[in-house]
C-alpha cells in the first residue's frame, strides 16, 4: 500500500558521504487565481540544499568559471521559484550554509533571511533584475520579482516502499531518492509574482509535494503528476484522486536500471501501483517521449499482475521552461530538461479479469506536472 505518510523521509538527507557529494530538494507546484482578472497561472517552489560538507558563510556556485577551473565543488541553499505559461520564468536565488538555518530532525525546516518552508508552511522572495541575469549566467536565472506566503497541507503519499527506507537511506545504497509526500497538496496564501496578486485557494489549486535527494540526477528523467481529474464515463470530476509517475534510469551502488519508473494511482479510494522495485507483483513498464516543433509528449503502459495503466500527455513548448540544476560534482549535465505544469492528458485504467482487460475508466487529466530530459550526449 503506497498512500501511507512517513515524514522521516522529508527530512533533511544530508549526512554521512552525502554532506560531501549530495543534494536534498523540497518541490511544491500549484495553482493560483489572478486576483483582479480570474485569470489562473501555475507556479513552483523548490528549495534546493548542496553539499553542507564544503559549506562556507557565503554561497559557492558550481557554474562559475573560476571555481570550474580549480574544481571547486558548488555549495549552497537555491531557491528557486517561478512560473509556466507563455510568461513562464525560473528564478534562482542561493544562499551560503552560514547565512541559513537547516533543522535536521522531523519534521524538517529550513529558514534564512528572506525564505522559509516546512511541512506546513512555505514563504520567501526572490526579485532578480535583468543587468543580474545577464551578467550572472551562473545563477543559471531568468530576471523578475516573486513572494510567496503559503500554508501547506499534504493529504495524499506515494510512499515508494523499501527503496527509501531508513536501512536503505543509511547506505546512501541509490544514486536518487524519491519521497512524494503530498500527490494531493492543499495550498492557502497568495503569491505576488512581477507585481500581480495571486490568490492560491486550498480547493482549486491542484498541489503537489514531493523531496529527492541523491548524489546525482537519472537521464533519462521523467515526471508527470496530476489531482485535476475527471472521468470520461461519468462526466463528473474524480475528487480525491490523483497519479503520479517517475524516474527513468534509477542506479544502486553505480549498476543503471535502465527504463524503470515508479507509479501510483489512487483513484476513488482504490490504490493502483506499479513499483518496479516490488518483484512480486511483475511489474511491466513502457514509455516513450517525443516533442514536435510545438508541444512534448508523453507515453507510459505500466501493468502488474491485476491491472493497466496508459497515460498520454501533451503540453505546449510555449507554456514550458528547460530548468536548471548543476550536480553536486559541479557538473550541469542536464542542459535540456523540459519542465511543465499545464499539461493535459488522458488515462486508461483496467482490471485483469480472466485474461482479459476491463475498462475501469477512461480519465481526462489536467495541470499536469510533466518533465523529461536526457544528459547532454
Amino acid at each position: 500500500m503506497f498512500a501511507k505518510s512517513d515524514v522521516s523521509r522529508n527530512k533533511c538527507m544530508l549526512f554521512s558521504g552525502f554532506a560531501f557529494n549530495g543534494y536534498d530538494w523540497w518541490w511544491h507546484n500549484f495553482t493560483g487565481i489572478n486576483e483582479k482578472t480570474g485569470e489562473k497561472k501555475t507556479f513552483f517552489i523548490e528549495y534546493y540544499l548542496c553539499n553542507p560538507g564544503h559549506g562556507r558563510k557565503e554561497a559557492v556556485l558550481g557554474q562559475l568559471e573560476a571555481n570550474k577551473n580549480k574544481g571547486i565543488k558548488p555549495s549552497y541553499l537555491m531557491v528557486k521559484a517561478g512560473c509556466w505559461g507563455e510568461d513562464s520564468l525560473e528564478l534562482n536565488k542561493f544562499y551560503g550554509w552560514g547565512e541559513i538555518a537547516v533543522s535536521r530532525s522531523v519534521p524538517y525546516s529550513i529558514n534564512c533571511k528572506d525564505c522559509f518552508a516546512s511541512e506546513n508552511s512555505i514563504t520567501g522572495m526572490i526579485s532578480i533584475d535583468e543587468q543580474t541575469a545577464k551578467d550572472h549566467p551562473e545563477y543559471m536565472t531568468d530576471a523578475g520579482s516573486m513572494y510567496w506566503n503559503l500554508k501547506v497541507s499534504k493529504n495524499l503519499p506515494f510512499n515508494v516502499g523499501y527503496g527509501a527506507s531508513k536501512l536503505f537511506r543509511d547506505l546512501e545504497a541509490f544514486e536518487m531518492y524519491w519521497h512524494v509526500e503530498g500527490m494531493r497538496t492543499l495550498f492557502d496564501g497568495e503569491v505576488v509574482l512581477n507585481g500581480v496578486t495571486y490568490k492560491v485557494i486550498p480547493n482549486k489549486c491542484y498541489g503537489y509535494a514531493d523531496k529527492n535527494w541523491g548524489r546525482d540526477f537519472t537521464s533519462p528523467w521523467l515526471w508527470l503528476s496530476s489531482n485535476n481529474l475527471k472521468s470520461r464515463l461519468t462526466g463528473k470530476k474524480l475528487k480525491g484522486s490523483a497519479f503520479d509517475i517517475g524516474g527513468g534510469c534509477p542506479k544502486i551502488y553505480m549498476v543503471s536500471l535502465k527504463r524503470k519508473l515508479l507509479g501510483a494511482f489512487y483513484y476513488r479510494g482504490e490504490e493502483y501501483e506499479y513499483n518496479f522495485s516490488k518483484f512480486w507483483d511483475k511489474v511491466h513498464t513502457r514509455f516513450r517521449f517525443y516533442e514536435t516543433e510545438d508541444a512534448a509528449y508523453w507515453y507510459v503502459a505500466q501493468e502488474n499482475l491485476d491491472s493497466v495503466m496508459i497515460t498520454k500527455v501533451k503540453c505546449l513548448k510555449k507554456d514550458m521552461i528547460c530548468i536548471n540544476y548543476e550536480s553536486p560534482d559541479g557538473m550541469k549535465r542536464h542542459n535540456k530538461l523540459l519542465n511543465g505544469g499545464t499539461g493535459i492528458g488522458r488515462i486508461k485504467l483496467y482490471k485483469k479479469l480472466g485474461g482479459k482487460l476491463k475498462l475501469i475508466d477512461d480519465i481526462d487529466a489536467y495541470n499536469v506536472g510533466c518533465e523529461y530530459g536526457e544528459y547532454d550526449k
